[in-house]
C-alpha cells in the first residue's frame, strides 16, 4: 500500500549499491575465492547464480531503505487508533394491535423483528431501541377555522350541545360540516386529543360517520386535503398513504355507491410523529391534529360542498418505534478472575455495537460479595489503580482489564535530574549530587483495578449486528422473533438506512493524518468535517462545512451531511433513491452529541441534508455491426444504465468515483463523454436531460428537457429508478 497522502520528506540512503554494482563486485571476487573459474561469460551457469543472488540482495536493500507498513500500523496502535466496527442500519417498526385494549399497553425495549429466512439468505434481525407505549386517547375538542395558520388563533367550536359523548368515548349528534359551506383553500378543522399516557409515535384511527345523501364533487382517489400533527415545532404530515383514508376524503356518497354503509363508520389511519407533546393554542390544551383543505392537483376538482359528519371518535390501534439492526445478548458469563493484571476475556459474538451505558455493562462478583458495576473506558490512560475500568474492542469482542506497566526507575531519576538542571542556579544540595542513573530497579504502575481472584465476571447485556446488509427495503421486516401479546402484525413502512460495514485497515491508515491534525478539537472547517465523519462511526459518507457568508448566522457552523447507503442497487441498474440518503434523527443526535464535546464554547452547530436534484437521461445509440444481436444489445444497455446510475450519484458519482461534487451542474457533454467509453457503441444521438425536483414533498419530473441541470451551491445530482415517476434512464437502439 502506497502512503501517497503523507508528506515526502528526505530519506537517508543506507546502501546505494545497485544491481549492476552488486554483480560487478561479485565477479571481481571470483579470482580470490575460486581462481580455477576463468570463464565469466553471460551464458555461464555461475554468472546466472551471481545475478540471482544480486537481485535478491537488491530487493533486501530496497526494503532497508523503507519504513515497512507493519511499523506504520504499529504507530497507529500507539496513537490509540482502532478500526471502527460496523454501523447498524436504522428504521421504524409499526406494531398493530389485534383489538382496542381497555388500558395503555407497552411493547418492551428490545423486541426483535426479522426478515424472511430463505434457503440462501439468513434472516436479518432488528430490535426496538426504546419501549413503545400505546395509550388510550380521548377526543376533547373538535374545532374549525376559515384559514390555516402556523399558530392557530381563531376557532369555531363544533362539539356543542348538539353532540353528546358516548360511554365508548365517541361523540355523536346532528350533522356537522367539517369545512365552510362553500369550501375554499385553507379551510381546516382541528382535533384536540388528551391522554393520561404519552401518545408519541402512536397509530391513531379517527373514525367518521356521515350521511350518504349527496356527493361532494371530488375525486375520492385523490381528495384535496392533508392531515397534519403539531410536533411542538411545526406541523408534520401524518397520513402515510391514501389507502389509509377509508373515508376517501369524507366522500360518504361514494362509499354508498360501492355498497358500503357510511353509518357504520370509516377510519382514517394516522401515524403520529415520534414527539407529539401537549400544547396550548389560545385557551385549548392538548395534542393537536388538523385536516387542511388543499388545492386540487392537475385537472382534479375540489369540494363543491362541505362534507358532513354525524359522529367522531379516536382510538389507538398501534404504534411506531425506532429500531436498529441488532440482536440482544444478555447475562453472558465471561469467566473467573485469576487476580492478575491485564487479563482478557472474549465475548462469544462480535462485532459489538456501541454500548448503552445504563443497560449494557460488566459486573464483577467477588467471592461471597455483591455484584459490582464496572465502567467501560476508551483506554486506561486516566485510570488509577482503584478505578473499576475495562475496555472492549468492538470489532473483535475482546474485553480487557487494567494492565500493570513496568518501567525502569532510572527514567524517573533522569527526569528529576533534568528538572533540577533547568532550574535557576542555586546552592547545590546534598540530595542532588547523590542521584544515580545506574539503578536497574523498576517502577510499577497499575492502570485500572484488577478483579479479585475468584470473582465471577459477567456481561449483563450487549448487542451485535451492523453492516450494509441491514439496509433492507420497506415492508420486509414482518416476523416477530418471539410472541408479543395483543400484536397482530408488524411492518417497516420505510427502508432501513445508514448500515455500513466495518472499517478496513486501509481506511484507518488514510484517516490517521486527519485525526492528528484535528487533535480531537473542532476549530477549523476541516476539523468539523473530520470529526463529523468520526461521529458517524462509518454511517456518514460525505461532509461539507459551508463557508461563512454575509447571510450566515454569527457563531453558527452549518454542516451538509450525506449518509452512507447500500450501493448494491447501482450494479443492479436501479440507482439510489434520495429517500435512502435521509439524515435520520438518530444520526443527527449522535453527531451533535459527539461534536458538542469538541466544539468551541458558544459555537452552534446546524446539520442539514443537501438539496438533491434527480436527472433522467434520454438518448439514442447505434451499435457496431459485431454487436447486432440480442444478447449483446441487452448487455450494452445494462452496462450503460449501470454507468449512468453510478456516475450520477452522490456516493459513487463524478469523475473520481467518490461522489458527485457539491454544486457542480451536469452537462450534456458529461453524458456524451461517459457513453463514448462504452464498448460497442458506434453512434450517439442527441442527449436530453430531464430534471426531477421535489415540490411540496413530492418528486416531480419536468416534462421539458434542459441543456444543463444545476443543483445549486449545496446540491447534489442523483438518479434512480421509479416507474411511476418515470425517473429511469431511457436508452433506445436505432439501426445503423
Amino acid at each position: 500500500m502506497e502512503f501517497d497522502f503523507l508528506p515526502k520528506l528526505p530519506t537517508s540512503n543506507l546502501d546505494d549499491r545497485s544491481f549492476d554494482d552488486l554483480v560487478e563486485e561479485c565477479i571481481t571476487r571470483i579470482p580470490r575465492y575460486c581462481p580455477e573459474w576463468t570463464d565469466h561469460n553471460l551464458s555461464d551457469p555461475g554468472i546466472t547464480l551471481i545475478e540471482l543472488f544480486a537481485w535478491l540482495t537488491d530487493q533486501m536493500l530496497l526494503r532497508f531503505n523503507q519504513v515497512p507498513r507493519k511499523n506504520y500500523v504499529a504507530f497507529l496502535e500507539l496513537l490509540g487508533i482502532r478500526l471502527q466496527p460496523p454501523a447498524p442500519a436504522r428504521t421504524e417498526l409499526s406494531f398493530y394491535l389485534t383489538s382496542d385494549l381497555p388500558e395503555a399497553y407497552t411493547i418492551p425495549l428490545g423486541t426483535e423483528v426479522s426478515t424472511l429466512r430463505t434457503e440462501t439468505t439468513e434472516a436479518i434481525t432488528f430490535s426496538t431501541d426504546s419501549p413503545l407505549i400505546i395509550a388510550k386517547p380521548e377526543l376533547q375538542h373538535f374545532l374549525t377555522a376559515q384559514t390555516v395558520e402556523e399558530i392557530p388563533q381563531s376557532f369555531r367550536v363544533k362539539l356543542t350541545n348538539q353532540w353528546t359523548r358516548q360511554p365508548d368515548g365517541y361523540w355523536e349528534g346532528s350533522e356537522q360540516s367539517v369545512f365552510e359551506e362553500q369550501p375554499q383553500f385553507g379551510n381546516c378543522f382541528y382535533l384536540v386529543i388528551n391522554s393520561d399516557d404519552p401518545l408519541d409515535g402512536n397509530v391513531l384511527a379517527v373514525t367518521f360517520t356521515g350521511p350518504a345523501a349527496t356527493p361532494t364533487g371530488i375525486n375520492p382517489n385523490q381528495p384535496p386535503r392533508s392531515w397534519e400533527a403539531w410536533d411542538g415545532e411545526q406541523w408534520q404530515p401524518v397520513l402515510l398513504r391514501e389507502a389509509d383514508d377509508l373515508t376517501r376524503g369524507f366522500s360518504f356518497y361514494e362509499m354508498a355507491q360501492q355498497g358500503r354503509n357510511p353509518e357504520q363508520g370509516a377510519d382514517v389511519v394516522l401515524h403520529l410523529p415520534p414527539n407529539w407533546p401537549v400544547t396550548n393554542f389560545t385557551t385549548y390544551r392538548g395534542r393537536w391534529l388538523r385536516c387542511v383543505l388543499t388545492t386540487p392537483q392537475g385537472n382534479q376538482s375540489g369540494y363543491n360542498r362541505s362534507p358532513r359528519i354525524t359522529s367522531l371518535g379516536v382510538q389507538a390501534i398501534g404504534g411506531t418505534v425506532r429500531a436498529s439492526q441488532s440482536a440482544l445478548i444478555q447475562d453472558e458469563r465471561l469467566g473467573i478472575s485469576n487476580g492478575k493484571p491485564g487479563q482478557t476475556y472474549q465475548l462469544q459474538s462480535a462485532p459489538v455495537l456501541e454500548r448503552r451505558g445504563n443497560e449494557e455493562y460488566i459486573t464483577v462478583t467477588p467471592p461471597g460479595g455483591l455484584p459490582q458495576k464496572w465502567v467501560e473506558v476508551r483506554d486506561f490512560a486516566d485510570s488509577g489503580p482503584l478505578d473499576r475500568h475495562y475496555t472492549i474492542d468492538s470489532l473483535t469482542g475482546t474485553v480487557q482489564f487494567g494492565p500493570l506497566i513496568k518501567e525502569p526507575s532510572q527514567i524517573k531519576r533522569q527526569t528529576q535530574v533534568r528538572s533540577h538542571l533547568q532550574q535557576p542556579r542555586q546552592q547545590p544540595r546534598a540530595e542532588d549530587t547523590s542521584v544515580q542513573v545506574t539503578d536497574i530497579d523498576t517502577l510499577e504502575h497499575q492502570y485500572g483495578a484488577v478483579p479479585a481472584s475468584g470473582s465471577e465476571i459477567k456481561m449483563v447485556a450487549y448487542r451485535i449486528g451492523g453492516g450494509k446488509q441491514g439496509n433492507v427495503k420497506a415492508a420486509t421486516l414482518q416476523f416477530l422473533k418471539s410472541g408479543v401479546p395483543f400484536v397482530a402484525r408488524v411492518i417497516n413502512h420505510k427502508a432501513a438506512i445508514n448500515g455500513t460495514d466495518g472499517e478496513s485497515l486501509e481506511q484507518a491508515v488514510i484517516r490517521a493524518p486527519s485525526i492528528l491534525r484535528t487533535r480531537d478539537r473542532a476549530v477549523t472547517a476541516e476539523d468539523f468535517e473530520v470529526l463529523t465523519r468520526a461521529a458517524g462511526g462509518g454511517a456518514i459518507a460525505r461532509v461539507r462545512c459551508l463557508p461563512v457568508t454575509a447571510e450566515s448566522t454569527a457563531g453558527t457552523v452549518s454542516l451538509v451531511i450525506v449518509p452512507q447507503a447500500n450501493t448494491d442497487a447501482i450494479a443492479q441498474g436501479e440507482g439510489i433513491a434520495p429517500e435512502e440518503l435521509i439524515l435520520s434523527a438518530e444520526l443527527q443526535e449522535q453527531v451533535l452529541q459527539y461534536l458538542d464535546e469538541r466544539r468551541l464554547l458558544g459555537v452552534q452547530i446546524q446539520l442539514q441534508e443537501p438539496e438533491y436534484i434527480g436527472v433522467s437521461v434520454q438518448t439514442q445509440i447505434s451499435l457496431e455491426p459485431a454487436y447486432e444481436n440480442t444478447v449483446a444489445r441487452e448487455g450494452i444497455l445494462r452496462n450503460i444504465r449501470v454507468a449512468l446510475y453510478k456516475y450520477l450519484n452522490p456516493l459513487t458519482g463524478g469523475l473520481d468515483g467518490k461522489g458527485w461534487p457539491f454544486g457542480r451542474p451536469v452537462y450534456q457533454s458529461d453524458i456524451v463523454a461517459l457513453l463514448q467509453q462504452t464498448q460497442g457503441v458506434r453512434y450517439l444521438g442527441a442527449v436530453l436531460l430531464f430534471p426531477i425536483r421535489k415540490q411540496g414533498g413530492i418528486w416531480r419530473r419536468q416534462s421539458a428537457p434542459e441543456p444543463l441541470i444545476d443543483p445549486g451551491s449545496n446540491g447534489l445530482i442523483c438518479s434512480w429508478t421509479d416507474t411511476v415517476l418515470r425517473s429511469s434512464h431511457v436508452i433506445d437502439i436505432i439501426s445503423s
